[in-house]
């Protein structure tokens, strides 16, 4: 059943493709590449660095730069010594990082060169003590890494990694801004991967190469490249998200893989040199963070040429719950495309209402999970684990239903960011999905604001397309053909772009932050 009989956790990966494929590669960044044998002794090596420090009990390892080869040495290396790995977000200001440290308490943080004036001014107000090691993340040279272990012996440490251990740390804020640290067991990563495999839509081939493209302080980012080389194939990483790169990079590294968010995907072929690139080595685009319209769908199809999965999933979850596979990504029936699709192998939802209880198909509740995969808690937060896991399912905060006549899985919107206008419940998802259809609408976001009469009312952000002209009423217009009149926007506010997370979601909070200024928000 299992892919691997022999990888029971994350450092095994490792250990299994450096004795099985030694020469094959494992990681490309630019210029710099690395072999399963060559990685195998860099992490060793690390890992008898790390354990000859003072470890407290179930130790911390930080990573704070972008996305690069010293990303997996560290990675490995941590896991290897018995350590959680903590990839810290590099966008965060000094207070944010601050407050996650103070909670995690690394006992060390590698740092890229880039980011030292942000672990200073992050080190000058923690109450947390850590060692703090730099090195270069360029792909050219000595990233430093082998600098500071090269006392120590290249001999794995073979440190016992018990199923329950954590080895991932993610910080996730979720919609509330509350970080909290999700604890991702080797048992439930490992059993992710057994739900991959058994999955015939996610079958990997030893010649694959997956293109790192999200940030690795996201699971999407950390996720599937863990994914690509649990399978042996190799990982080509993109530093950060720039359309531009990454299009070159594909053109270059040949990629048969990728993973972007459908803001993204639209980014990248609006991007001038998208009608110059070759996209032929390319088998899937694998899209999460939100459906993708038929619009987009089709113009990719036409120009990308391969097939598209999109994933649903949550970090707590430690990668995909549902797949949209390619067959259901179906231009004829384009309500599909709204769907995530259906569950993975192993992996059970339920979709219940405010009681607990499950409600027909059809009807809209909260999605609860049930699986090996999921999280062991948020790290020093019983209540707020105690909040979403009971009995041994896992409720996500995502409102949604089931098609009562294929059985797929449709999410309307978070439960948290539901609008509630005069008594009715309205899904900023199934606005948004009307507004888009508008010829002049590049992008939209929805959100709730408040509202003297009705409590809330629907804002809907409009970003136009190049050279469009478009009025509110026009836009109100149309969207009363396609949704009932209490869910039409009240109000229109055309901005130059939305804001956009590093893993290619808009940023809601950001614009609900804006309309709710000085006004007490109810959260649920």
């Amino acid at each position: 059943m299992w892919h691997h009989a022999d990888i029971h956790a994350v450092p095994d990966i490792v250990r299994h493709n450096a004795a099985i494929s030694p020469d094959r590669t494992a990681l490309i960044q630019g210029a710099r590449t690395e072999t399963f044998a060559a990685l195998d002794l860099a992490t060793n090596r690390l890992a008898n660095a790390i354990l000859s420090r003072k470890l407290p009990f179930e130790p911390v390892i930080a990573f704070i730069g972008k996305n690069s080869i010293p990303f997996f040495e560290v990675l490995f290396g941590a896991t290897k010594a018995g350590c959680a790995m903590l990839p810290l977000n590099w966008r965060l200001a000094a207070a944010e990082l601050v407050t996650i440290l103070d909670d995690a308490r690394p006992t060390i943080v590698f740092v890229d060169e880039e980011f030292a004036p942000l672990i200073r001014a992050t080190e000058a107000v923690s109450s947390a003590r850590f060692e703090t090691v730099m090195f270069s993340s360029a792909s050219e040279g000595a990233s430093g890494l082998e600098a500071w272990s090269a006392d120590f012996s290249t001999t794995d440490p073979l440190i016992p990694s018990q199923p329950l251990d954590v080895a991932l740390l993610m910080y996730t804020s979720g919609t509330t801004g509350t970080p909290k640290g999700v604890e991702l067991t080797h048992q439930g990563l490992n059993y992710m991967r057994l739900c991959e495999s058994l999955e015939p839509e996610l079958q990997w081939r030893n010649d694959d190469c997956l293109m790192m493209v999200m940030p690795n302080f996201h699971l999407l980012g950390a996720g599937i490249p863990l994914q690509s080389l649990y399978n042996g194939s190799k990982v080509s990483i993109l530093p950060v998200l720039e359309p531009g790169k990454l299009l070159a990079r594909i053109q270059s590294d040949r990629p048969t893989i990728i993973v972007l968010a459908p803001t993204v995907i639209q980014m990248m072929l609006d991007h001038p040199a998208a009608a110059a690139t070759d996209f032929s080595s390319l088998r899937y685009v694998m899209y999460a963070g939100s459906p993708i319209n038929a619009t987009l769908l089709r113009r990719a199809l036409v120009e990308m040429k391969c097939e598209f999965i999109q994933f649903y999933g949550a970090t707590e979850s430690s990668g995909a719950l549902t797949i949209l596979r390619p067959v259901q990504h179906d231009l004829v029936e384009e309500q599909k495309l709204r769907s995530c699709g259906t569950p993975l192998p192993l992996i059970e939802i339920r979709v219940t209402g405010p009681d607990g209880e499950a409600v027909p198909d059809g009807e809209i509740g909260e999605f609860n999970v049930r699986s090996p995969t999921l999280f062991r808690g948020y790290r020093n937060q019983p209540a707020a684990t105690r909040a979403v896991l009971s009995k041994g399912w896992y409720r996500t905060g995502d409102a949604g239903y089931r098609d009562p006549k294929d059985g797929l899985l449709y999410i309307v919107d978070r439960v948290k960011d539901m609008i509630v206008s005069g008594g009715e419940n309205i899904y900023s998802a199934e606005v948004e999905q009307a507004v888009q259809k508008h010829p002049a609408v590049s992008m939209c976001a929805v959100i709730g604001a408040p509202d003297a009469r009705w409590g809330e009312k629907v804002v809907a952000f409009i970003v136009l397309k190049q050279g469009a002209v478009l009025t509110a009423d026009e836009l109100i217009a149309h969207s009363r053909t396609l949704i009932a009149g209490f869910k039409v926007p009240k109000d229109v506010r055309f901005v130059e772009s939305l804001p956009i997370s590093p893993a290619g979601k808009v940023l809601k909070r950001t614009l609900r932050d804006e309309v709710w200024k000085g006004q007490d928000r109810a959260v649920a």
